[in-house]
């Protein structure tokens, strides 16, 4: 749906035999093919473009677009040229992210099987602006990278996982499934690709899945029966990671078109929030720059005109090792922390629009919960608490966990050892945030690392 209109201007374009697209077009069509064919490089892209589409599009501009748009294997070379190819030769010597094949409709190969090199895809960069301009080209800035090489890998292959696992939910949620189910699916194929093994690789945190007014921190408890309308709006929130490492990475998914505005705001704001972010961006300017953006659109929803509003008590934040939330927050309406971003930082960046107030509470049953990270000793009384404890510990850590999967490790009446550890302080409960009901909300989210030399988008993908 997100992207019906353009698809239908690239079947017209496809009309005309001398059609030359627009930058807009060109980067939609490169993406669609990339997608759908992993392995193409520049030159069979820009063949396909040629003969298929019956473009007129020169394979300069093809690769300069890809190379812009970091559409390209990580050595800068096409991985489907020709083993004659003087750029082949040129760059061969370089490990790239060649993919083996993927299993579909239900991906089943663990990522890092298709990438035995262990050199993964790396998300869309950008090159710093303004006085950080200068680190795009510093050599003593490039050597650095090769020292955190190891840790952008397990970051890369985390995203890889989360592309994929996002792209078999998009092709299986359909009105009429239970939520939970949903949830189970996907969370079965997260362990499977990321060959999960706690606590060097698995989720991160459980799956949201806020439906319309409930913004964050939803996902059925054992039992539930909500099932998905076609009415609804749901935001799908979910975690991997690899050593710590974690993608923290959201969509909003909807089937009635009546939606599109607050989705393309809730889109372009959280872009835009990318795009403003930065090594010594100020926090609050990113606030700004986001609001600015989401609150220039409003929905019509059954004859009435709703403003998109920022949810102004959400925010993104900054990522560390095992640690969702790591200090630093990124606002999503002006005012506020006037704090830097750092090299070296990972960010969420996401951003929430609403119809109703702009501002959430808790409500409802808690599904979500985390152990503090910073929880010293704490001498329990209550024996159930002590064997839960254990049971978080050796399953989770410090990473969020729901009650879906204590049930699944084979926990047994555990609630009251679950409020013994909320009250004493180990655990922190996450209530599902809500504005008013009646109202909806959209999100979107991705995580991003401040390279010393650029700017990585990892989670991005040929989707959002």
């Amino acid at each position: 749906q997100r992207f019906h209109s353009q698809k239908l201007r690239m079947a017209d374009a496809a009309a005309d035999a001398a059609y030359q697209p627009n930058a807009e077009e060109l980067l939609a069509a490169v993406k669609e093919v990339k997608g759908a064919n992993p392995e193409y490089g520049i030159k069979r892209i820009w063949t396909f473009l040629k003969d298929e589409k019956k473009w007129s599009v020169s394979e300069k501009r093809v690769k300069t677009l890809m190379q812009e748009n970091n559409l390209v294997e990580a050595s800068g070379g096409d991985a489907s040229a020709p083993a004659g190819d003087a750029e082949g030769k040129k760059k061969g010597k370089k490990k790239v992210a060649v993919p083996g094949e993927q299993t579909w409709p239900i991906p089943t190969v663990p990522i890092s099987e298709l990438f035995p090199s262990g050199v993964y895809p790396p998300g869309e960069t950008a090159a710093y602006v303004g006085d950080n301009a200068y680190r795009s080209t510093k050599a003593e800035l490039k050597e650095q990278e090769k020292l955190e090489a190891t840790t952008y890998e397990e970051v890369r292959e985390a995203a890889e996982v989360h592309r994929t696992a996002r792209k078999y939910l998009q092709s299986i949620a359909v009105p009429g499934m239970l939520m939970i189910d949903l949830c189970e699916k996907l969370e079965d194929r997260v362990r499977e690709l990321i060959k999960a093994d706690y606590p060097h690789r698995g989720i991160a945190f459980p799956t949201g899945c806020s439906i319309n007014h409930v913004a964050a921190h939803w996902t059925p408890n054992g039992g539930d029966k909500t099932v998905l309308q076609y009415d609804d709006v749901v935001k799908f929130d979910f975690g991997t990671q690899v050593n710590g490492r974690i993608i923290d990475c959201a969509f909003t998914h909807y089937f009635n078109p009546r939606y599109d505005p607050l989705v393309k705001a809730v889109k372009e704001a959280t872009d835009t929030g990318i795009k403003e972010a930065g090594i010594d961006v100020r926090l609050c300017d990113i606030g700004a720059a986001i609001q600015e953006v989401m609150e220039s659109y409003e929905v019509e929803i059954d004859g009435k005109v709703y403003p998109v509003k920022s949810i102004r008590n959400l925010n993104g934040h900054s990522i560390g090792p095992y640690q969702i939330h790591a200090g630093k927050s990124v606002p999503i309406v002006k005012g506020g922390d006037q704090t830097k971003m750092e090299e070296g930082e990972f960010f969420a960046i996401e951003t929430f629009g609403s119809t109703g107030k702009g501002i959430v509470h808790e409500d409802l049953e808690c599904s979500h919960y985390m152990k503090n990270f910073d929880a010293g000793h704490v001498p329990l009384r209550m024996a159930k608490a002590k064997e839960l404890l254990g049971v978080i510990d050796r399953n989770f850590g410090t990473l969020a966990f729901c009650r879906r999967y204590l049930d699944r490790l084979g926990c047994k009446q555990y609630l009251l050892g679950l409020k013994n550890l909320c009250d004493s302080g180990l655990v922190q409960p996450y209530p599902p945030l809500v504005d008013v009901k009646g109202s909806y909300t959209a999100q979107f989210e991705h995580t991003i690392l401040l390279r010393p030399t650029c700017k990585e988008v990892l989670s991005r993908g040929p989707d959002y």
